[in-house]
This record gives structure tokens, C-alpha cells and sequence, in this order.
């Protein structure tokens, strides 16, 4: 009998544009395989001869990382099979064609993700192997099955949480919520390289390579891994916080775009922490880096955000008797607004009821297991006040939930009561609405109707929990069950007459009317009200005053009156923050009794509007003539301009432009023209930065149709 020649490799297909439109990474590129896990990938290799499946005898080889090992699940052998075994690695439904085999590969729903390399291993009958590469594939979560820890049985919702490269964070004051356009842009070519090199830079894989790869099938772990590495606390993560407000050995927060040219200048340069992030810039590049692995991330809005470092829920702020609001040095504070990360996933290591939407908190404001992380917490646990649930849930839990006690300082003590908020804290939590550029409340996920039963039950059993032995000495409790504080004798308002523009004079109105009350049930009262106007920086403190004003007024019972307030703009012309928010308040002594009432204003700054539009049809690979056009609308001339255009699809990288001075009440007109490399929907994202205003933003939503479409 005739020996049968050996069994050579002589190419092989990794079929790449197939598998990654099948595998919806098609947006990646078609030049590498990139697959999702739990779904069949196919590939054609040719041999020497005919395969014949009684003789040859073909092993499969994959693996991952440092030291595969198949006890650690980095490495898999399988062998060649006509039906599929199940949720583990297989080769099967194969084909013979002439000289090639057609074969398809299946990669089980928990598998390790990451950079594979795979591999044959030829042989016939008991003779010596032959080993040949196949080539490398990047292995991804598939929210797109329903057997992953991160299925999301929506399409819509895929295509909003995972395949959309672009979207918006809402800053701002809950009254008054701002959309910043944000380039994700999880789909450039290099990003996907970057997002495993940042997990390859973290703590756990330099102490433990082949041990953290191992643990890279557990979406919880990975989240929890991202969470301490977007930050740089504790490792050479990918941003630097600052919130000092001079940004001159780096970028303001305020003037990034998107997350692809902060992820490509971390790589770029060896893993050095790319200066500087505040809370908004965190939360998108979280969102780029877990959209781009795979799982269904969205950006998170939580408007008078608490910061609890010693876990009492309770907030205290100080003012003085001229309504200042003073700076204190406890760690707690309540920030204007603070934006953190939803993933969707199941979770396995919880009791049933809390998978979905699962809180990820990359700014680093404490330690978590001893790194600055935070999450993954259910919102369902947070929203039942479940806090002893793994992982941060009452630190999260009072983000949205603390309540707020404001402090008369006379001498500095602490002299009476103010107020006692239990509705100010998490006041509106807002993210962006499927298909659409609206923001979208989703506070009721987080919490039940503020002052509801159901919602007072909550806080209480969350509070004992939190609380633990304390609770017997805990004033702040006991007055909350006692039912809080006393009655006043009038009822103070503070309204905005008319919009309030950056650039103009704030104009307020005073309302004030008398109710009768315990120590004053009839007769009239006389108030002495003081107001003070601060600029609030983001994390909730204020500037030195930089408005005072003072309003006599008796009050016959029954009666109301109002008065005028002006503020004017030259006031406030250099005092901002970055945050563009300046806090009114007014603090009004009863002469008859001393006591003290509060009154608060927050007014938001818009800065001038940007508009940028596009005359004509967009196509891949045609020019596209853009439009953009600011007015200055303040009363000061925007000096040393520049413009950075952005946008995944539309330009590669960014487009900068030094544009000079935009004398106050002039326009500035530009035209320039782009190529789009991608179809489908886009977004063209516009910054023009000057010496006066950081931020000025704006955006369009462009559909580019291929080349040649009718």
C-alpha cells in the first residue's frame, strides 16, 4: 500500500472581513480577526493534499498571554470535530474542498479575553506532530450573546451602548443642564491595542502576569481592573486629576474633545499619565475603553454629587451671619455635578436581583481594596439601600442619598441650624437618551420619589447599616426620626427676572411673605436680609466673595413684597471658576428673635454658542465643506483663539486652527472642507479655546453614505 504524502500547511484564511461583520468589529478595521466570545468564527486553511479525516489528525491551539496554561483557561487545545460540543473551544462543521478544509472555530461564552495566538498541530496516526501558526486574533465580550456574563438582549441598546463612538456629558447645575459633545471614537484602529495595554500596565498584572490574564473572563474583575487604571493614583494610569485650576504643565480638563488623543498620548509616551482629567474626562475615556472590549458602557450625571469620607450620610456646609459661605477643611464636600460609568453585566457574585446596570467610578476620590477604584455597584442594590453588597455600594449610596445640614458659624461655632436638605443631595441623575442628543432622567433607577415612605424606609435601614454601632450616638439620626426642624415666620425666594448670559448683568428677584409661625403667630416682623454672591468651584467650595448687598424689610402678616437685586457683570468679570457658577446667598436675621433664615441661588454661566453646519450630502472619501460660526456675545475680546476639530470617521486624529482675536460683538466665520473615511452616523466635534473662555462647544451630527450611493 501506497504511503499517503504528509499533511502540509501551505496558507491559511483567517476570513477577517467576514468574522468581524459577522462579530460587529467590522468599524475596528478588516486587516486583523477580531472576534467576540461565544459565537462560531470560520476560517479556510489549504493544504498540500486532500484532507482526509480518518488519517490526519489536526489539534487546535489557542492562546493568551504570558505563560498559557490551560488550567488558568489562557490556553486551549481541541481538536477537529463534526458537531459542536457546547460552550467550550471547538472546531467543527468542517468541509473538505479539493486541496483547503473550511472549518469552523467556537470560542466558549467565558472565555479569557485578549490577544491570541492560534495555532495547528498536524499528525498522522502515530507518527510525529508538525506545528504551524494560523495567525493571532483579539478575543472580545459579546453582549450579543446570551450566554456572556454581558448579553444585552436589546439591539437598540447595542448599538447605543457599544457600537456608537460618540455622545454627550451633561455638566453643569441640575436647573440648567449643558450637553458636551464627546468623541469615544472606541473604534480607531490603535485604541483596541491600548485599551489591553492598559491593562497590562496595572498593579495586578505586574505582580501577577499569568494569574491576572487568567481572570480576565470575569467582567467584573476587568471593570474593577479599568476602574483604578484610568486613573493614576496608584500606578501609571491613563489620566492625572486636577482640580486646581492652573493646567499650565498640562491640558485643561475643559479642553479635551474626546478619549482617542488622550488614550494615543499615554501609549505614545511609555504609560505617563497624560495631564490632566477632572470627573466628565474620566467617565468618557472609561466609556471608550469598555465600549471597545465589549461591554455596554454609558456615561453618568449625578447633579450635587456628596463626597462622604466618613460615611455618616450627612454633608455639613458653614455659613457666616453676612451669608458667606465658608470654606471648611473636612474632606467631605458636595460637588455640582459628578459623572461616573454605568456597565451592563450579570452579577454572578451577588445574590439574585442585582444584575443590569452596574456603577464604575474611575475619578479617584478614595480607596477601594486599597486602590483608588470604585465598582462595580449595583444600581439596584443602591436604589434598595442594600449597601453591604459588593463592591463600594455606600459610598455610591451616598453620592446620590446624603442629606445636607447647613451651619450658622457665629465665632466659629457652630450656632444654629440653617437648613436640614434631604432632597438636595442627587437632585436630578441624568445620561444620554437611546437614539437621540437629549439628556434623560434615570433618577428614579437610583432612588425612590424624593420624601416618599418607601424612599425615608430606605435611607433609614441604609443609615443603620452604614452607621453600624454609632447609631446610638448619632444626633443627625435622631433628628431625622424626631421628624426635623422648627417653623419660620416667613417664606424667602431668590428668581432669576431674566436669562442669565455670561457677559451681562445678573438680574434677581426677592420674594419674600410672611406665614405665621410658633414664637410669631401674628404682627409684623422686621428682616435684616444680607446677601453674598461666590464663585463655586467644582468641587462644591466657593470663592472669595465678589458681590455683597444688604435689604431692609418689615413684613405685615399675610403679606408679601419683592425686591430687585442687581449684579452686575463687572462684579464677576474675572472671579469665575472653570465651572462658570456663582452662588447668591442670602441669610435674613428676625430683629424681634435673632434667628436666622437661608436663602440660595445658583446661577450657570453659559458661555457664547457655537454653530457649525455642513451645506451638502456627506460621502466617504468626497469633500465635505463644514461651516462654523461664533459670535462673541461678551462684553471683552476673546484673544489668542484656537479651534480643534474632532471626530472618528471624519478626520483622522485633529484638525487645529489658530484663529487670533474675536473682538467683542463681532462674528467669526470658518470654512474648510473634510473626507470621511467611515459611513454611517457621525458626529463632527468643535472646540474654539481662548485666553478668556476655555470651553466653547459645538457640535454636528453628520450621516455619511458609502462611496458612489445613489
Amino acid at each position: 500500500m501506497d504511503q499517503v504524502a504528509t499533511l502540509q500547511l501551505e496558507s491559511v484564511d483567517l476570513q477577517s472581513s467576514r468574522n468581524n461583520r459577522e462579530h460587529h468589529t467590522q468599524e475596528m478595521g478588516v486587516k486583523r480577526l477580531t472576534v467576540r466570545r461565544g459565537q462560531l468564527f470560520y476560517l479556510r486553511l489549504s493544504f498540500s493534499r486532500p484532507f482526509q479525516s480518518q488519517s490526519d489528525h489536526i489539534t487546535f491551539v489557542a492562546e493568551t498571554g504570558p505563560k498559557p496554561s490551560e488550567l488558568l483557561g489562557t490556553r486551549a487545545t481541541f481538536f477537529l470535530t463534526r458537531v459542536r460540543p457546547g460552550n467550550v473551544w471547538s472546531a467543527s462543521d468542517f468541509t473538505i474542498d479539493s486541496n483547503s478544509l473550511h472549518v469552523s472555530l467556537f470560542t466558549p461564552a467565558n472565555a479569557v479575553i485578549g490577544h491570541y495566538i492560534l495555532k495547528i498541530e498536524i499528525s498522522q496516526g502515530q507518527g510525529h506532530s508538525v506545528t504551524y501558526p494560523l495567525g493571532t486574533f483579539i478575543l472580545l465580550f459579546n453582549p450579543w450573546s446570551p450566554e456572556d456574563d454581558v448579553y444585552l438582549p436589546s439591539e437598540i441598546l447595542l448599538q447605543e451602548y457599544v457600537m456608537q463612538d460618540y455622545g454627550f456629558v451633561y455638566k453643569g447645575h441640575e436647573r440648567f443642564i449643558t450637553s458636551w459633545p464627546w468623541n469615544y471614537g472606541q473604534f480607531e484602529e490603535d485604541i483596541i491595542d491600548i485599551c489591553f495595554e492598559i491593562l497590562n500596565k496595572s498593579l495586578h498584572y505586574l505582580k501577577n502576569p499569568a494569574k491576572d490574564c487568567s481572570q480576565r473572563n470575569d467582567v467584573v474583575y476587568v471593570c474593577r481592573v479599568m476602574s483604578a487604571m484610568i486613573n493614576s493614583n496608584d500606578d501609571n494610569g491613563v489620566l492625572q486629576g486636577n482640580w486646581s485650576e492652573d493646567y499650565s504643565e498640562g491640558v485643561s480638563p475643559l479642553e479635551w474633545n474626546g478619549s482617542v488623543a488622550i488614550l494615543r498620548q499615554w501609549s505614545a509616551r511609555g504609560g505617563q499619565p497624560v495631564k490632566y482629567g477632572q470627573c466628565w474626562v474620566f467617565a468618557s475615556v472609561m466609556c471608550t475603553v469598555m465600549r471597545c472590549l465589549g461591554v455596554p458602557t454609558r456615561v453618568v450625571s449625578n447633579f450635587r454629587s456628596a463626597h462622604n469620607v466618613d460615611r455618616n450620610l450627612t454633608i455639613d456646609t458653614y455659613y457666616d451671619r453676612n451669608a458667606e459661605m465658608l470654606s471648611t477643611q473636612k474632606r467631605d464636600k458636595i460637588w455640582n455635578f459628578h459623572v461616573w460609568n454605568e456597565c451592563w453585566m450579570i452579577r454572578k457574585d451577588l445574590p439574585p436581583g442585582y444584575n443590569g446596570w452596574q456603577v464604575l467610578d474611575p475619578t479617584p476620590q478614595q480607596t477601594s481594596s486599597g486602590l483608588f477604584c470604585c465598582g462595580p455597584a449595583s444600581v439596584k442594590a443602591i436604589r434598595e439601600g442594600d449597601v453591604h453588597l459588593a463592591y463600594d455600594t455606600p459610598f455610591v449610596y451616598a453620592e446620590v442619598n446624603a442629606d445636607e445640614v447647613i451651619w450658622l458659624l457665629r465665632d466659629g461655632q457652630a450656632q444654629e441650624i440653617l437648613a436640614h436638605n434631604t432632597s438636595s443631595i442627587g437632585k436630578e441623575i441624568s445620561t444620554k437618551m437611546v437614539g437621540s442628543d437629549q439628556h434623560q432622567s434615570i433618577t428614579s433607577s437610583y432612588k425612590y420619589p424624593e420624601g416618599s415612605p418607601e424612599e425615608r424606609a430606605v435611607f433609614m435601614k441604609a443609615s443603620r447599616k452604614m452607621l453600624g454601632p454609632q447609631r446610638a450616638s448619632s444626633p443627625f439620626l435622631d433628628l431625622l426620626e424626631s421628624g426635623g426642624l422648627r417653623d419660620e415666620p416667613a417664606q424667602l425666594q431668590l428668581h432669576l427676572a431674566r436669562t442669565p448670559e455670561w457677559g451681562q448683568d445678573l438680574q434677581l428677584l426677592l420674594r419674600i411673605r410672611r406665614v405665621p409661625d410658633s414664637t410669631h403667630p401674628q404682627g409684623p416682623i422686621g428682616l435684616l436680609v444680607r446677601f453674598c454672591a461666590q464663585a463655586l468651584l467644582h468641587g462644591g467650595g466657593p470663592r472669595k466673595p465678589l458681590w455683597r448687598h444688604t435689604v431692609r424689610v418689615n413684613l405685615d402678616f399675610g403679606k408679601e413684597t419683592q425686591r430687585p437685586l442687581l449684579l452686575p457683570y463687572s462684579n464677576y468679570r474675572s472671579k469665575l471658576t472653570d465651572e462658570k457658577l456663582i452662588r447668591v446667598s442670602g441669610i435674613a436675621e428676625v430683629e424681634e428673635t435673632g434667628r436666622s433664615m437661608l436663602v440660595l441661588k445658583d446661577i450657570s454661566l453659559e458661555p457664547p454658542h457655537l454653530s457649525v453646519e455642513v451645506s451638502e450630502r456627506a460621502e466617504v472619501g468626497k469633500a465635505l465643506r463644514v461651516h462654523v460660526t461664533l459670535t462673541n456675545t461678551l462684553m471683552v475680546a476673546l484673544s489668542s483663539c484656537t479651534m480643534v476639530l474632532e471626530g472618528s470617521g471624519l478626520i483622522n486624529g485633529q484638525i487645529t486652527k489658530d484663529l487670533g482675536t474675536l473682538v467683542a460683538g463681532h462674528t467669526l466665520q470658518i470654512q474648510l472642507d473634510l473626507y470621511p473615511t467611515k459611513a454611517g452616523p457621525r458626529q463632527l466635534q468643535v472646540l474654539i479655546s481662548s485666553n478668556e473662555v476655555k470651553e466653547i462647544k459645538g457640535y454636528k451630527d453628520i450621516f455619511v453614505t458609502v462611496a458612489g450611493a445613489p
